[in-house]
């Protein structure tokens, strides 16, 4: 038996989709239940799921948070596994028994694949959005999005398959997490001496953001959320190294120019942080697009919203922490 639990806000264009590629797949209905936990969405998310699958479990989360939504389906689930799906993705019909195949074969306590970015809309500027989700340049040695090409140890996986147990072991989602609860979660378990096993057979599609304005704002959160995970749990090994990395950018170009005001020899330091990044971007572009070269004028913007949206994100989170702090010790 398997509980496979939605998290869900606002997802009217891609909910049925999404529900009716789990309802596709080869493994049998009969030890399947599918839980939405909506957060009292203000478009037509619940009652699409009403009225297109009646046999949907549907709870409602009025605190919106992804992380209160997954615990809230987990403890009505009655699956020995757990799979988390998100309705922003379509899965292929061998997707769940391949989780449970080779959650099975491998004995891991969370199982995942690699995943596919895609957009809903086909154009040059989608195309370059996509691209900048999906290539090492833009998002590091994130195995999951990059394409793993064999079975491996990773740190996380994207809507993957957990032994009910595990939440028994090590806890359920840290609700204050608004973001990287999935990440901050599987860092726990590997801690733990748990295993996150990520095997390339498996994979899904996810339709990423497709607007310059929409790249920005998710990514600034993430890069926000960052800081303010390490913030919470206390711990910089809830994420990794390269979460840092776009921060580390902004600083470099953010701090000489305030230095300048004290000697204006310190603005080179800008422009050569800039320069160097720029020129890498350049190069990486270059050899993209350089079979289609007129696809440069939204690549080039794409990986360059995606960094530095990260990191004025993570900078403001930054931010954030010392008031966070003095708001706790006065709530104390």
């Amino acid at each position: 038996m398997i509980s496979i639990i939605i998290p869900a806000y606002n997802e009217e264009k891609f909910i049925a989709d999404c529900l009716q590629s789990v309802y596709n797949q080869d493994y049998p209905k009969d030890k399947m239940e599918v839980i939405v936990v909506d957060g009292h969405s203000t478009d037509k998310t619940a009652e699409i799921v009403r009225r297109e699958f009646p046999e949907v479990i549907l709870l409602e989360n009025p605190d919106k948070i992804v992380p209160i939504s997954m615990n809230m389906g987990i403890k009505h689930a009655k699956g020995d596994y757990i799979v988390r799906l998100d309705a922003h993705a379509k899965y292929p019909t061998n997707y769940i028994s391949d989780l449970i195949k080779y959650a099975k074969k491998y004995n891991t306590d969370n199982i995942g694949g690699n995943w596919i970015t895609e957009t809903k809309t086909k154009t040059s500027k989608s195309w370059a959005i996509k691209t900048a989700l999906s290539h090492k340049f833009g998002v590091g040695n994130s195995a999951f999005r990059v394409g793993a090409t064999k079975p491996q140890i990773v740190d996380t996986v994207p809507f993957g398959c957990f032994k009910r147990e595990v939440f028994e072991r090590f806890g359920l989602y840290d609700e204050r997490l608004e973001r990287n609860q999935d990440i901050e979660l599987n860092k726990r378990i590997k801690r733990g001496g748990g295993k996150i096993l990520l095997v390339p057979e498996i994979t899904c599609t996810y339709f990423a953001r497709d607007t310059f304005s929409g790249l920005f704002k998710n990514n600034y959160k993430n890069g926000y959320w960052n800081i303010l995970t390490v913030y919470y749990t206390k711990n910089f090994s809830s994420l990794s190294k390269r979460h840092f990395v776009p921060l580390i950018f902004v600083l470099s170009l953010i701090l000489p120019l305030l230095l300048a005001f004290i000697n204006i020899k310190f603005l080179w330091l800008s422009v050569l942080s800039f320069s160097i990044y720029f020129l890498a971007l350049l190069w990486v572009c270059l050899i993209i697009t350089w079979r289609k070269p007129w696809r440069i004028i939204y690549l080039l913007p794409s990986f360059f919203l995606l960094h530095i949206s990260y990191g004025i994100g993570s900078l403001f989170g930054l931010i954030k922490c010392p008031i966070l702090r003095i708001y706790c010790k006065e709530n104390h």
